[in-house]
């Protein structure tokens, strides 16, 4: 058992994934005082966080936003606060899939080719034609991205995804798969197959009871056989060492009709909640929602001891 006199669960945030994050924080809170821990909710509404006093570990679940992009962890950092996860560097690198693709690229971690559409001097089209995928490169949650199968639609989806920064990732459609891994302290988990219920992995199929979406199907462990998996499981460590990311991630992998694997994103402060694709993948080699919760804060505690 941890000894420490509080934990701080920082929840909610400024951004787009706000209610997401909510309900991650009241379940970590949950299974954390259910142990008899000392936690406190902290909801973040703006760009600063007040702790209470004698807060001797942030336990961030600020998806997206401000909590997971570096800006929440360079606050802690100067304050001399230890915090649960990946660390501010980690989290920027991460958290830019501009910047999370050059790095995998760099590690030759298998990933779908792409392009940066500048849009802030006027919308171009990239080299390559239709299907491809569009993203707002700093958005978590699929925010604004969009699948573009026909040319003729290109224009909308990237006008719909310029609403978000000034330049767009376009990235080569590929058919396939959806599947998520879980890294935990530098080894990966059981592998979950995702399977939305109409159309892709948007925001409303990961969270229906927010948005009233159709939902998805989720398959843990994957149906791979054993050399897919470990292929799989491989290309996702590969991305999370890539990236530098500390203690926690779930890499996004899309597996095509020849079994090969491409890396999407590393999520460095994915879903927490008891039913979250993390969690799922934990549960299925025997950590409890409780113990992976406590696991991530003894982990964070090594790496970043009160001072």
């Amino acid at each position: 058992m941890l000894t420490i006199h509080k934990i701080a669960v920082l929840m909610g945030g400024p951004g787009s994934e706000r209610k997401v994050s909510l309900a991650s924080g009241a379940a970590v809170l949950k299974a954390l005082t259910g142990l008899g821990l000392p936690a406190v909710a902290v909801d973040v509404t703006g760009t600063t966080i007040d702790l209470p006093p004698g807060t001797d570990l942030v336990f961030n679940v600020i998806h997206g936003t401000f909590g997971e992009d570096g800006q929440v962890q360079d606050l802690l950092e100067r304050m001399g606060v230890p915090y649960t996860g990946a660390g501010a560097a980690s989290s920027r690198l991460a958290f830019d899939k501009n910047l999370a693709k050059a790095a995998f690229l760099a590690h030759h971690v298998p990933t779908p080719r792409a392009e940066i559409v500048e849009v802030s001097a006027g919308l171009r089209l990239p080299s390559f034609a239709a299907p491809f995928v569009v993203k707002p490169p700093r958005e978590g949650s699929s925010v604004g991205v969009h699948i573009v199968r026909q040319q003729a639609d290109a224009h909308a989806a990237m006008a719909d995804a310029a609403r978000f920064g000034p330049d767009l990732l376009v990235e080569e459609f590929i058919e396939g798969k959806e599947l998520t891994v879980g890294i935990l302290n530098d080894a990966a988990l059981p592998i979950v197959h995702i399977a939305p219920r109409d159309g892709f992995y948007d925001m409303a199929n990961k969270y229906p009871w927010l948005s009233g979406g159709a939902g998805s199907d989720y398959h843990c462990p994957a149906a791979l056989d054993p050399a897919t998996t470990r292929l799989v499981q491989q290309a996702a460590l590969a991305a999370h060492r890539a990236l530098g990311i500390e203690i926690y991630s779930r890499v996004d992998v899309l597996l095509d009709r020849h079994h090969r694997p491409f890396v999407l994103e590393a999520n460095t402060i994915p879903g927490m909640t008891e039913t979250s694709l993390l969690p799922m993948a934990a549960l299925a080699t025997g950590i409890s929602f409780p113990d992976l919760c406590l696991t991530i804060a003894k982990l964070s505690l090594k790496l970043r001891p009160p001072a």
